[in-house]
């Protein structure tokens, strides 16, 4: 079970205008909103890469506004387990079960979740916060990641588990998210 002591958020590159090539990129782009900002709202840490940002461009500004206290991890490699500050940040937190989202599924997402799960990682794919340019190379990017041992998770189902009971003192605000 995702906890919140044992859980942190990876979002993987969701950068400028190849984002907005996404397969459904509104609802995308929605839902990564509400991941992140029920994370912040649950305390759980969050590593945010960007994939060569000076050829890329920036993270999309409706998820730099609600990571704006954080600083995102260069990578030039698909995986963001190739960039050292990331793999350091990912050993300093602790956490042993990641939720995994962001972009191109078939590409960087897949890569980083091999290498997460090949390390002893638990990985849990947000597949409604996860996209790449097609349908197509989004479902066998996800075939193969559950192939591999990772587990699949929406945005909504995460957030709940993480909170437990409609007593957490966070439910309300997080089921306006989702709404």
């Amino acid at each position: 079970m995702l906890t919140t002591d044992n859980t942190l958020l990876v979002i993987v590159d969701v950068q400028g205008k190849l984002a907005t090539l996404m397969h459904d990129h509104d609802a995308l782009f929605k839902n990564l909103q509400a991941l992140a900002k029920g994370s912040v709202l649950l305390d759980i840490p969050i590593l945010w890469l960007e994939q060569l940002p000076e050829k890329l461009g920036s993270t999309i500004p409706e998820l730099q506004d609600i990571l704006s206290d954080l600083t995102p991890i260069e990578k030039s490699s698909f995986s963001g387990c190739g960039a050292q500050a990331f793999t350091s940040a990912l050993k300093a937190s602790g956490r042993q079960k990641i939720l995994l989202a962001g972009i191109e599924a078939h590409i960087c997402v897949y890569q980083t979740a091999a290498d997460l799960l090949f390390q002893g990682y638990e990985v849990e794919v947000v597949v409604d916060a996860v996209s790449s340019r097609t349908l197509q190379s989004k479902d066998v990017a996800l075939d193969k990641m559950s192939a591999l041992g990772a587990d699949l998770t929406t945005v909504e189902m995460a957030l709940f588990e993480l909170m437990e009971t409609a007593e957490a003192p966070q439910f309300r605000e997080i089921a306006r998210l989702i709404k």
